[in-house]
């Protein structure tokens, strides 16, 4: 049976999208990430540097999603995280909804544990004219 443990809840602020238009794999959309604020009971973080986004390529009402993103711990660790998922373009009632799955890698031995884990999250965007903020929660899979 599948177990969900929380394993913290993330916030980004994301600049103005970027649109590239029609190529090969749909249209091509570059969210850059401001700024991400990571909270759990296990991992507290914010984003290190400035070299993170949020690209989708549309077809249709579905968005795929690819993130990448650098993280900092409030004790100093880094970790990075990237993630894959969908994004439902169609149904906009409750925001546009992403269902996504990270994974983590650091050499950290405080957050080893991330190195083997499996997680899922949802999250939801609510877009603006300075470019919107997605809020994700995330649980790791056992």
């Amino acid at each position: 049976m599948i177990e969900l443990i929380p394993l913290f809840t993330a916030t980004y602020e994301l600049t103005p999208p970027l649109e590239m238009g029609d190529g090969p794999a749909g249209t091509r959309v570059v969210g850059e990430i401001r700024s991400a604020t990571i909270e759990g009971e296990r991992i507290r973080a914010s984003m290190a540097g400035t070299a993170a986004a949020d690209w989708m390529v549309r077809t249709g009402a579905i968005a795929l999603v690819d993130v990448r993103i650098s993280l900092r711990t409030d004790d100093g660790a880094l970790i990075y995280m990237q993630y894959g998922g969908r994004l439902d373009m169609a149904n906009r009632a409750n925001g546009l909804i992403a269902y996504v799955a990270p994974t983590f890698e650091t050499g950290d031995e405080r957050y080893a544990w991330l190195n083997a884990i499996q997680a899922v999250g949802k999250g939801v965007f609510t877009p603006s004219a300075d470019g919107g903020k997605l809020e994700y929660e995330f649980c790791e899979v056992r």
